[in-house]
Formats: structure tokens, C-alpha cells, sequence
């Protein structure tokens, strides 16, 4: 799995105002991924998305955006719920 730095920036970030959350967060989206690679199908549909292999698990705040491969599970980004995870489509 990848995104670890996305969970050391969240970690800074939380760890600013409290060191004891901020682990506590951590952990609960680390055990998330272990769900996701036990149970891919766990997660539901990211809205907005035609690929039904990107799906999302939330936790707390956050949500881990992962896609379904034949042979792996790419994370896709681990954000805060309210950053929009990809840009709309340009109009062409």
C-alpha cells in the first residue's frame, strides 16, 4: 500500500493541537487498510466515478480512496473529507 506520506502529513497536522488523536487517528486509518486488503470490496463506490474499481472506506474525518486491481490494491490518496480527491473532467 502506498499514501504513507499522506498519513505523516496528517499525523504533523493533528499532532499540532493533540499528540494523543493524532496517533489515534493514525492507527484507526492504518487499520482500515488491513480491512481493504482483506475485504477490497468492503469500501463503497467513490461518488462521481464511473470506475467501479475505485471505492472508498471513511474514518472519522478522512477518507482512504483505494482501486481495485486484478493482482493489488492501489491507494489512491487518504484525505480529509472535505478536499475533493480528483479534478472534473475539463470540458472538451
Amino acid at each position: 500500500m502506498k499514501k504513507i506520506y499522506n498519513l505523516a502529513a496528517i499525523y504533523d497536522y493533528i499532532a499540532q493541537t493533540s499528540r494523543q488523536y493524532a496517533n489515534r487517528t493514525v492507527d484507526r486509518l492504518t487499520r482500515h487498510s488491513e480491512q481493504i486488503q482483506n475485504f477490497p470490496e468492503s469500501g463503497k463506490l467513490v461518488p462521481k466515478r464511473e470506475d467501479e474499481r475505485v471505492r472508498e472506506i471513511l474514518e472519522g474525518n478522512y477518507r482512504i480512496i483505494y482501486q481495485v486491481l486484478s493482482e493489488r490494491i492501489d491507494v489512491l490518496a487518504v484525505i480529509h473529507q472535505s478536499q475533493q480527491p480528483f479534478r472534473e473532467k475539463e470540458n472538451q
